[in-house]
């Protein structure tokens, strides 16, 4: 990572976790108590670095694209390969997240996606993972609608989530690790 692009080979963000506070009623029954916070506790996240240094700097916050070319030569193959996300078994250690479970998403974009999908912060509702039932079903995030399509993955995952369907999920994505 260091020969490729100097810098720190290890990259920490904020991202927004599980919503451990939310009240019993629900947000159409006395409103929701972490609305104020993004609707989860805030906790930083531990990745492999596969961008150029202070890559957002002239951007501020945005999704990568296809080609970006903010993503190093080495960076390509780690998120192919999804080992970038190695790293965050600290945070699973730590009891910041899960091995699966929605992934978690950064403050600014939890902001602007709760106005856009009112449904969003539902996804707080569960343990936030490494990877998850939208990761093996969909791309990266590169439009509010792609963002929808994983919505209702993440969802589905909070309601229907089992010992099963996290070891279906499991296996998916060593499938696409493999594959690349």
């Amino acid at each position: 990572i260091t020969l490729d692009n100097p810098g720190p080979i290890l990259y920490s963000q904020e991202r927004i976790g599980l919503n451990r506070r939310r009240n019993r009623g629900g947000p159409l029954h006395g409103g929701e108590r972490r609305e104020s916070d993004l609707y989860g506790r805030p906790f930083r996240i531990y990745k492999f670095r596969s961008m150029v240094v202070d890559a957002e700097r002239a951007t501020g916050p945005v999704w990568a694209q296809v080609g970006d070319s903010r993503i190093t030569r080495i960076g390509r193959i780690l998120r192919r390969s999804r080992l970038d996300e190695t790293p965050q078994l600290w945070n699973v250690l730590r009891g910041d997240m899960s091995i699966v479970g929605p992934r978690p998403e950064r403050p600014s974009f939890v902001k602007t996606l709760t106005n856009t999908l009112p449904a969003y912060p539902g996804r707080c509702h569960a343990m936030p993972g490494i990877t998850g039932l939208a990761q093996v079903k969909y791309r990266y995030d590169s439009s509010v609608e792609t963002v929808n399509r994983k919505l209702q993955y993440d969802l589905y995952y909070v309601t229907n989530s089992r010992l099963l369907l996290d070891l279906k999920i499991m296996a998916a994505t060593f499938k696409v690790m493999a594959r690349g």
